[in-house]
């Protein structure tokens, strides 16, 4: 199966040159942690709830900044023709939950989610993908936070 047939093609951008609170005020209403940034019709990057949080409010930058200060500029991305099996290996390498979807001529068509990818006829391929995802990033040891449990 091909991405093109389970992305979803509705895709809500934002610029480069918009303000953070934009993309926040769009993330809260449609429930989402994530969005493409596009120049035109050229994907420039993606802007994440944790860029708006750790990139621009944790340095003291302010709801006018512009995204580009806070999106990542090095996009995984993938090709409405690339298959499903294949993109659910790539999510789970990079351990992320949604792509954007690009032509062959690099616009941006559409958007494929994990979700997306279990509703196919491919939903093993959502388990694989989650599992990488998922995956802890190393040992967590908060025995130095100041309300730890010793008990």
């Amino acid at each position: 199966m091909k991405v093109a047939e389970c992305m979803s093609r509705d895709v809500q951008i934002v610029k480069p040159d918009q303000p953070i609170q934009e993309a926040a005020q769009f993330m809260l209403r449609t429930d989402s942690g994530s969005m493409p940034v596009c120049d035109g019709d050229r994907l420039v990057g993606m802007v994440t709830d944790r860029d708006i949080a750790v990139r621009a409010v944790a340095q003291g930058r302010g709801p006018d900044t512009p995204v580009r200060e806070a999106m990542s500029d090095s996009v995984e991305y993938c090709y409405e023709d690339d298959d499903v099996e294949q993109v659910a290996m790539k999510m789970s390498d990079s351990q992320v939950r949604r792509f954007p979807v690009l032509s062959r001529e690099k616009k941006l068509v559409g958007i494929v989610s994990l979700g997306d990818i279990s509703r196919s006829d491919t939903g093993d391929a959502a388990n694989v993908a989650l599992g990488g995802i998922t995956d802890p990033g190393g040992q967590h040891d908060q025995s130095t936070e100041p309300h730890a449990r010793t008990d």
